[in-house]
């Protein structure tokens, strides 16, 4: 089974040739010594950790399992000393404020280091998934009392940290929680109800581990505006275990290494975060930071299955391939076979020119946060609303069908468990689910974000987009083509979405998919242009072009159909 090993050169060309992220990072005033040797030194580090450390243990965790003795959780064998040297380096929350505890480095560093770790070992990852989202949450929402207790604790990783959202009765539907929050006479809240699909709601890699649940105060108003936070520690501040019980663990289809638990709240004990009945503007902090780096799980699951089915591919001998081979041998290595070349790098056009995308939103979160001028924060705080549900979606539905495309590599093989790459199908299943399902992703872009300015914030993004490129080239003029064509959709797709409401919510998907592979054709278009002229890159560039750039104007027509439908339904007879 080939051991995933994250390549810091590739990622060094998306960063520093096409991006120009240290230059652009350097000029925020909290990274002005953050120059890109000193970037190149995480990236390498954190490389050399990840092969090393975190993903030796990732098939105990799949094979072994979590288990609930008693209670308490114990996790897979090695994931507590893995855990362990993740804390002791140093690499939890890598941008947390130094004065928490963190190291006070880019968010795009973070988002590298947290794309390897769950391609390693995804299972070990989703313990500390969290815990980026929780310190901004009570940073930015919790009283100075809450943070003087938890905030460096979550920030080094010492203690875990949950996301408690969903109730069995209400699932994606907020507005039906009805776990109970009372006030009590010292300023704290008792806590009553049960929380389901909850990652990491008890185990044994931390002594504490810190629950921001959703729930309702007696006289909150009914739907989701009656929502408050409320943070519950495993433990209390005096030691003593408060009232917080994983009732079971849910036997998964993947994810075998994470504890997903059932947790019930037996009058527990917490303190409000935030204001009374604004519990969703304090969670969709932690749940916008927790979004990205979903995408960026599934980003580092299809690298995670490209490895193995390309390493598979160019050791396994089959029948001859069709054209002539190298030096005149036999050419029968299933590397050389045309169809699983475009398998191969189809998936790797995807894992790059995804890369780029979603190294450009993390960079646009701190211009977003720290640029000294408000327009280009403005812009930036822009791309990441609109670009953040895309990359969400599109990235975790491509690990999915992209890996089952790799498992194919494999024939047989890769149905049984020694290759490994059928741990990789079954675990990038859930990234499609979990933080808002990629159904959700597509509405939230469409409904919330693009319609109701007329697309015109689309429109400004894609101009933004376009301007970056010279029309000059080839290549450059028909992404600027695409581009005008899906600002031209949006503005049809907003008049008609005035006429007909259901309608954005039947096109959003291939809305959705409309603005990903425009993205994708911009991110190819800069490597392209910026990147080595190898085939290291010019191999998935190809692929794009060729079979996945097509979906642009299937998905393109179907939103225009669907436009065109309700247009002569209103016209008059």
């Amino acid at each position: 089974m080939t051991t995933y090993r994250p390549r810091p050169d590739d990622v060094r060309v998306l960063l520093n040739t096409v991006l120009d992220a240290p230059a652009r990072l350097s000029a925020l005033a909290p990274f002005a010594e953050v120059d890109e040797a000193l970037q190149a030194q995480v990236l390498d580090e954190a490389g050399k950790f990840v092969a090393e450390v975190i993903a030796p243990p990732n098939r105990d965790g799949d094979e072994i399992g979590c288990r609930l003795v008693d209670g308490e959780v114990r996790t897979p064998p090695g994931f507590r000393a893995a855990y362990r040297a993740f804390v002791d380096g140093g690499w939890p929350a890598l941008s947390a404020a130094p004065e928490d505890g963190g190291q006070g480095l880019p968010a795009v560093l973070e988002a590298v280091l947290y794309e390897w770790l769950s391609a390693a070992n995804h299972g070990l990852t989703m313990a500390p998934g969290l815990l980026h989202g929780a310190y901004e949450c009570i940073r930015h929402h919790g009283s100075d009392e809450l943070k003087r207790q938890y905030l460096s604790k979550i920030a080094t990783g010492e203690w875990l940290a949950t996301m408690c959202l969903t109730e069995a009765h209400a699932g994606s539907d907020l507005g039906q929680v009805r776990t109970r929050a009372t006030a009590q006479a010292d300023g704290s809240f008792r806590v009553a109800g049960g929380k389901i699909f909850i990652s990491g709601g008890e185990h044994d890699l931390t002594d504490n581990i810190v629950h921001l649940v959703l729930c309702r105060l007696p006289d909150a108003p009914a739907g989701p505006k009656g929502l408050s936070l409320v943070l519950v520690p495993k433990r209390l501040p005096d030691g003593t275990r408060n009232a917080v019980l994983c009732e079971r663990i849910e036997e998964k289809m993947g994810l075998h290494g994470s504890p997903t638990c059932v947790m019930r709240f037996d009058d527990a004990t917490g303190w409000l975060i935030g204001e009374p009945n604004r519990g969703l503007a304090a969670m969709f902090v932690m749940m916008n930071a927790a979004r990205l780096h979903v995408a960026l799980q599934g980003l580092g699951l299809l690298d995670a299955a490209w490895q193995k089915a390309d390493a598979y591919a160019h050791e396994r001998r089959q029948m001859r391939a069709p054209g002539p081979a190298p030096g005149g041998e036999a050419a029968d290595l299933v590397a050389e076979h045309p169809a699983i070349r475009r398998i191969l790098d189809t998936q790797r056009a995807w894992v790059d020119g995804g890369r780029l995308i979603a190294y450009r939103t993390a960079v646009q979160l701190d211009v977003a946060r720290h640029d000294a001028d408000p327009k280009v924060r403005e812009r930036a705080q822009r791309w990441c609303a609109l670009v953040t549900p895309v990359l969400k979606a599109a990235c975790t539905q491509q690990a999915f069908h992209g890996a089952s495309e790799c498992l194919q590599v494999f024939g047989g093989h890769g149905y049984v468990r020694e290759w490994g790459i059928e741990q990789v199908v079954r675990d990038a299943r859930v990234t499609m689910i979990y933080e808002g399902t990629n159904e959700i992703q597509a509405i939230d872009l469409l409904v919330r974000k693009v319609l109701p300015d007329g697309g015109a914030g689309m429109s400004a993004l894609l101009v933004e987009v376009r301007d970056e490129l010279d029309a000059a080239r080839d290549i450059d003029a028909d992404v600027q083509r695409r581009l005008a064509q899906l600002r031209y959709l949006t503005t049809t797709l907003a008049m008609a979405a005035a006429a007909e409401p259901a309608l954005p919510y039947e096109v959003a998907d291939d809305y959705l998919r409309v603005v990903m592979i425009a993205l994708l054709a911009w991110a190819w278009a800069r490597i392209g242009r910026e990147a080595p002229q190898d085939a290291r890159w010019a191999a998935p560039e190809a692929a794009f072009r060729r079979w996945v750039l097509p979906e642009f104007e299937m998905r393109l027509g179907i939103v225009k159909r669907a436009c065109e439908a309700v247009t002569a339904q209103r016209a008059p007879a």
